[in-house]
């Protein structure tokens, strides 16, 4: 799937699809170490409370979150986001929904951080108006790699051994979308990491079971 430079709102797949992919990701990086680093310390992609994040340390930071059934809200910054320095900026935030996280959306953007905002509900995601002539808001940059299922696949490589007759990164990846997850204790037991740290499986397990890809227990 290409991205728009700036990115469009059809560029991006479905947000249940795309919080799969991202999810899952994050999950199979999760360590009890890397927990414990407050998120102004982490890099990579992972999961929490507040959602989805993915920093790359330096010119970039996404966050996705849940805003309640059918609802979700991406946000974020690259370098290359010129929204902030059109004459006038581009006001991110036009036309948001009630629902979104306004507190910490105007903290972000009073500090300038914050670069472009898509919001999903109805199955359908939208985002502000840009003018004529905005080269970029940083989109493809934050986005490129999960909005397209084979280069997301290649982000599961490092961290999922392959075995003989087992499902491929696509193809887990693919699962994950449909969801839930069949059978997560063979998937838990391919873990590899690839920073030499010893892969744990139950915290792994736990953060599949926060981004809801795993079947949720029976009631009763």
């Amino acid at each position: 799937m290409t991205i728009n430079r700036p990115g469009l709102p059809g560029d991006l797949p479905p947000a249940e699809t795309l919080w799969a992919r991202w999810a899952l990701v994050a999950a199979f990086g999760t360590t009890v170490a890397r927990e414990s680093r407050p998120s102004a310390h982490r890099t990579g992609h992972w999961i929490d409370d507040d959602g989805l994040h993915l920093d790359d340390g330096g010119c970039t930071w996404w966050v996705m979150s849940r805003a309640g059934e059918g609802r979700y809200v991406l946000y974020g910054e690259d370098e290359s986001s010129g929204t902030r320095w059109h004459r006038p900026p581009v006001d991110v935030l036009a036309g948001g929904p009630a629902w979104l996280p306004w507190e910490e959306l105007e903290d972000r953007r009073s500090g300038g951080e914050l670069g472009c905002v898509y919001w999903y509900e109805d199955g359908t995601w939208a985002r502000a108006p840009y003018p004529d002539g905005l080269d970029d808001d940083g989109l493809d940059c934050g986005m490129g790699e999960l909005a397209d299922r084979a280069q997301a696949a290649r982000l599961l490589v490092e961290r999922l051994a392959p075995v003989d007759g087992g499902p491929g990164p696509e193809a887990v990846l693919a699962e994950a979308e449909a969801g839930p997850l069949r059978d997560v204790d063979a998937l838990l037991a391919r873990l590899r990491d690839p920073d030499g740290e010893e892969p744990e499986p139950a915290t792994v397990a736990r953060a599949l079971a926060r981004a809801g890809l795993t079947p949720r227990p029976a009631v009763g």
